[in-house]
């Protein structure tokens, strides 16, 4: 049995940032509003996106990508129904950002309202295949593709399992 060598066996953690002042919900419940009534729906802001992400788990290490810098409030960016989120691999040839943009996505399609369109990207000059990533976080096809495969899916769902701890530190 071979070890798996990791690709950033000593990756720099940073603290959480102070949790978020919001605990609103993020949208109005559309049990309790007409949902034709476009007027009625609440914006969500890069900052309730952030909350969203910034406790799921590293694929590799068992601390937040907020912890890892990662993601950050910064590189959130959202217009109406469209969310841009960059994220900062750790190390340039970071073999995992590929998968960590696909835990990010699921966390996404799973707590924004489908009228979201979610772009995933990484920052630009922090990985030498930026492109190529790009496309794979992009393509609904390629993404369908990664979630029907049932060890990548188990990855994807432990990098999640943290998910819900929104704001507060990892420890596994």
């Amino acid at each position: 049995m071979s070890v798996r060598q990791l690709d950033n066996d000593n990756p720099t953690i940073f603290a959480p940032s102070s949790s978020s002042k919001r605990r609103a919900a993020l949208w109005v419940d559309e049990a309790d509003v007409d949902v034709a009534d476009d007027a009625a729906r609440e914006a969500i802001d890069a900052e309730e996106v952030f909350d969203l992400l910034r406790s799921v788990t590293d694929p590799e290490h068992p601390v937040s990508l907020e912890q890892l810098r990662v993601v950050s409030r910064e590189d959130i960016h959202v217009s109406g129904d469209r969310v841009l989120v960059y994220l900062t691999p750790t190390i340039p040839h970071c073999s995992m950002s590929t998968l960590i943009g696909l835990s990010l996505r699921v966390r996404l399609l799973r707590a924004l309202p489908s009228r979201f369109r979610v772009d995933l990207r990484i920052k630009p000059g922090s990985h030498q295949s930026e492109h190529a990533v790009n496309k794979q976080l992009n393509d609904k096809e390629r993404v369908q593709a990664a979630l029907e495969n049932a060890h990548l899916l188990a990855v994807v769902e432990g990098c999640l399992a943290t998910a819900g701890k929104r704001g507060v530190e990892v420890a596994v």
